[in-house]
């Protein structure tokens, strides 16, 4: 017999028991879906920070332990032995795969990473300083226009076509939207290269000089695509769920988790920590700036430290941290101004009771905006790259939930706060 949870109401008049649905880690989930039928009451809990959406195999996290998994594997372990698309395939298809399905995927990604060239002139319609973000969100939406022909929802193969799709081109559509924000030429793709190689090149590359890729930049940038390729049930990825729970089209349903994505609470968090360190201005100014994110009165806030989910270190900070400290080194930046200065904050927090008390440790998104600033990357990318590591995520989940024979139109509740029926009265009247 399935565990059931009783729930009695105010005046102990009535108890109904509810099913729980138990996973293979992490805490129940009472099943409140028979709750309005037995006791008149929906839940309330806004921003569902203590509500389950769905049931998903692809992601786990252990905020209290410090613990992030995809399909099973630590993410320390993967940012260690395995790459980027390797990971794109584990969470598209639940394992990793032999080298021959490897040497599969990596071909179909990188057969799909051109751009239509009526897509192309799109870019021109955008206004010269319109945010990269605000790019992405229209060429991908616009994608299905392109693509109707592999858009039916209930076909797995063209389920598979659309992630790959999505993963192959995110970096051109990224790259391109940078290029056309400084008013350089745009460049396409290398099939010979790697993904990130692919990436730095389209951003960097010039038609006047030969480029060439530096694989330290290659490989942190690749680390930072794994960490950031998946996190749960976040904003963006429920965004994309909500969206295709309605049997929107994939290619929509994507551009809402880039919307998503683009507020500062979410993906908009690394950039928000360079804004605080040129706030900071100066090593020597440290203290300071520590004594007022302590001060509740004072409106500072110390970006970068901490994590909703996470009530122990990031797990993905412990992974880029050294590659943080790898990268500044291999660009003799440990004397920079700004450098010195993250460099020194995260010292002293990691030092003060305040902060070791509280578990206010640096988080992915502190030094993933310091090696993106230290890869010549500008502030208002950080979030595209954010967004061309988590595609994956979304295809993931997006393709998870058009399989589930159990999916529904999302359509959360509310409690009404308004007003009781009232009469119409005539505009002269009022």
């Amino acid at each position: 017999m399935a565990n059931t949870y009783k729930l009695t109401n105010g005046d102990e008049s009535q108890t109904t028991e509810l099913p729980l649905v138990e996973g293979t880690l992490g805490l129940p989930a009472v099943d409140v879906r028979g709750l309005n039928q037995e006791q008149g009451v929906f839940t309330y809990d806004p921003g569902f920070t203590a509500t389950c959406s769905c049931d998903s195999d692809i992601t786990f996290i252990d905020g209290e332990n410090g613990r992030l998994m995809y399909r099973g594997y630590s993410v320390e372990d993967l940012a260690d032995k395995s790459s980027y698309l390797e990971v794109c395939y584990l969470l598209l298809n639940g394992e990793l795969p032999n080298k021959q399905q490897m040497d599969a995927f990596r071909d179909s990604i990188t057969h799909h990473t051109m751009l239509n060239e009526s897509l192309v002139k799109f870019y021109d319609g955008f206004h010269y300083d319109a945010h990269p973000m605000a790019i992405l969100t229209g060429i991908t939406g616009s994608l299905s226009a392109f693509y109707h022909d592999t858009t039916d929802i209930t076909d797995p193969e063209h389920r598979e076509v659309f992630a790959h799709r999505m993963i192959a081109k995110m970096p051109t559509i990224a790259a391109a939207a940078y290029k056309h924000s400084i008013g350089q030429p745009k460049i396409g793709p290398k099939n010979h290269l790697d993904y990130t190689s692919n990436l730095l090149r389209m951003m960097f590359a010039v038609p006047a000089e030969e480029y060439e890729v530096d694989p330290v930049a290659a490989k942190a940038l690749d680390i930072l695509f794994i960490l950031h390729a998946d996190h749960e049930q976040n904003a963006s990825t429920s965004t994309v769920r909500m969206a295709g729970s309605t049997g929107a089209n994939p290619y929509a349903a994507i551009s809402t988790g880039i919307a998503a994505l683009w507020g500062p609470a979410h993906g908009g968090a690394n950039e928000a920590v360079l804004n605080m360190l040129a706030e900071i201005g100066d090593a020597s100014q440290v203290s300071k700036y520590i004594d007022k994110a302590k001060d509740k009165d004072d409106p500072f806030k110390l970006m970068g430290f901490g994590h909703r989910v996470y009530k122990n270190f990031d797990p993905r900070a412990k992974v880029i941290r050294s590659y943080c400290h790898e990268v500044l080194e291999h660009y003799n930046m440990q004397n920079n101004k700004l450098f010195e200065l993250a460099l020194e904050l995260e010292r002293v927090a990691l030092e003060d009771d305040y902060f070791v008390e509280r578990k206010l440790y640096p988080n992915v998104d502190f030094y993933s905006g310091i090696i993106y600033q230290a890869l010549g990357i500008p502030i208002n990318m950080f979030t595209p790259m954010f967004a061309i590591a988590r595609t994956v995520g979304w295809a993931a989940h997006w393709s998870e939930m058009m399989a589930d024979p159990k999916r529904r139109i999302a359509r959360p509740r509310q409690v009404y706060t308004g007003y009781d029926l009232r009469d119409y009265v005539d505009i002269d009247k009022r």
